[in-house]
């Protein structure tokens, strides 16, 4: 464990008087994985704000962005050993860890905003569940624009994405590169510009929102607009660090989490056309895929649903079971 990260253990959630106050403050780190200008960072520093100002300045809650305090895949269990009170985390990378984290990362089960919030919904008693056995609590959970594919070259189909080297950074997006023949490379969101620019990956798939926070129109210039899936980001907290709360601030926190929630998806659908944009006038080519890449990725989508729900047993059927009929 880096040294940083043993000292934030005792500092990461001090209780200290402030000066010239006669009440005491809770400093809370946030962890988090993306850009200070990602959506969802924008959404984080709000809502930070919003705690601190419902609370009377109780609470103080200050983001980390771009995975300065923690990598994208510590966060989680920094949060649960406490290391961390509160943290975002990319759900779908903990899937290996258990089915339902994995469950909004499947190409083609819920591919447009109206169904994702629908799987969102059904997934959320779960995800309730799992991480408070876990010691921890969603606060909220946002969903990042569509994931499309971005590409060196110009495909037609899934054939001619055999050798690529793909930028996997969940277990979803690794099972993809072996379905299609791709070569898997573990790359988080702080070192994709990097990888790309030294050719470690010539091809991922991933959001507008990703291609633009990282620039990746400086080493690929073709974006297929696959709209397979919206991953979401979630925002836990240690559930110790909020039963440390007192209930007008822990109603604070709520209030607040309830908030960012509902803006947040509304930023992320909003900023989906301002990407693809963006993208564009940056001098990617934004693609629409071909009938037959639509229906070798869904191909694709629909061997990893079986897969998932063979791992994730009865509970996960059950689950995308209530989906469907939703």
């Amino acid at each position: 464990m880096k040294i940083k990260h043993a000292l934030l253990a005792t500092t990461v959630a001090i209780t200290s008087t402030v000066s010239g106050t006669a009440f005491a403050q809770t400093k809370w780190d946030l962890p988090a994985a993306y850009a200070a200008s990602n959506f969802h960072t924008e959404n984080l520093v709000q809502f930070a704000n919003d705690v601190e100002k419902a609370s009377g300045g109780k609470l103080k809650i200050t983001v980390h962005a771009n995975a300065s305090l923690f990598k994208a895949n510590e966060i989680k269990r920094a949060v649960q050993g406490g290391q961390a009170p509160i943290g975002e985390v990319l759900l779908a990378n903990f899937e290996n860890e258990n089915p339902i984290y994995g469950l909004d990362g499947l190409p083609f089960l819920a591919a447009s905003y109206a169904d994702s919030k629908k799987l969102a919904a059904v997934q959320k008693p779960a995800l309730d569940k799992l991480l408070g056995a876990q010691g921890m609590k969603l606060l909220y959970a946002v969903a990042w624009p569509p994931q499309g594919i971005y590409v060196n070259k110009e495909i037609a189909s899934v054939a001619e994405m055999r050798g690529l080297k793909w930028r996997a950074y969940s277990p979803a997006t690794a099972k993809i590169a072996e379905l299609i023949g791709a070569q898997p490379v573990t790359v988080q969101a702080a070192e994709l510009s990097q990888a790309l620019a030294t050719g470690v990956v010539n091809s991922y798939m991933s959001s507008g929102s990703t291609g633009y926070d990282s620039k990746t129109y400086e080493s690929i210039k073709y974006w297929y607009d696959t709209q397979a899936w919206l991953p979401k980001n979630a925002v836990i907290v240690n559930q110790k660090a909020f039963d440390a709360l007192d209930k007008p601030t822990q109603e604070a926190v709520l209030k607040a989490a309830a908030e960012a929630e509902k803006r947040g998806w509304a930023m992320s659908e909003e900023k989906n056309e301002w990407y693809k944009k963006a993208l564009a006038d940056k001098g990617m080519k934004i693609m629409k895929p071909s009938p037959k890449l639509v229906a070798d990725m869904k191909q694709v989508g629909a061997i990893m649903l079986a897969d998932w729900e063979k791992k994730a047993g009865p509970e996960g059927v059950a689950i995308v079971n209530a989906f469907n009929k939703k």
